[in-house]
């Protein structure tokens, strides 16, 4: 019966993202963003049915795994658009190189200052940075991988929200820098954003959240030294 429940589950997922989709791409409203909506709805219906989160990733873990491929294929986009990279390079790595470890610090310094945990900190060190990568750096620096899963959500949620506001106010016409703002703050919920921007906007959010993600699994030994 439970396996049963687990496949239902992992097939109501994958319609409600569909239909979600389908319904976004009419209206592009925030709140009707995928990666917002089709969370809420999940939790709402697991709740009212009761099923169990053991149950329910039974199956549907197979669409965490696909994360790590669905990654990877960014590539392709910096691959087509290799040339404006070789153009820009100094400012695409002076953009990572600052932007990783000034998210990193916040959120450890933001969540000493609120008196957090030491497992809620380390869990909340690689937020800014995409979750196939963040769990590996999370398995590095003693994190919960599960409540590291949610905050990196929570952080390309909120921004990719609030990039659209700050680009509504900020006079950013360098498709570089509204790339970059969109992939190092908010990983692949950003990603897709900055490709409804334009195809530059999409290909530098691309590459500094891979370059990004790697630079901070590379530093997690540092990472948890400072932890």
């Amino acid at each position: 019966m439970e396996h049963e429940i687990a496949l239902a589950s992992l097939l109501i997922t994958v319609v409600l993202y569909g239909l979600v989709k389908k319904f976004y791409l009419k209206k592009r409203s925030w709140w009707s963003a995928p990666i917002l909506a089709v969370p809420l709805l999940v939790i709402v219906l697991v709740v009212l049915a009761k099923v169990p989160y053991r149950v329910y990733f039974e199956d549907t873990r197979w669409l965490t795994w696909m994360l790590g491929p669905a990654t990877v294929a960014f590539a392709v986009p910096i691959y087509e658009h290799r040339a404006m990279i070789r153009r820009h390079w100094l400012s695409l790595s002076c953009g990572v190189l600052v932007g990783m470890p000034v998210a990193v610090f916040s959120s450890i310094w933001l969540a000493r200052l609120l008196g957090l945990s030491d497992l809620l900190q380390r869990s909340l060190a690689p937020r800014s940075i995409s979750t196939p990568f963040a769990l590996a750096t999370a398995s590095g620096i003693g994190a919960s991988p599960d409540l590291t899963a949610v905050f990196v959500v929570m952080t390309g949620v909120c921004g990719m929200l609030l990039g659209e506001v700050m680009l509504a106010w900020m006079p950013l016409r360098s498709s570089l820098a509204r790339g970059a703002l969109f992939g190092a703050a908010a990983h692949a919920a950003g990603t897709a954003k900055a490709s409804e921007l334009g195809a530059e906007e999409g290909v530098v959010a691309s590459l500094t959240m891979m370059l990004g993600g790697l630079a901070t699994v590379f530093a997690a030994p540092l990472i948890g030294l400072l932890l």
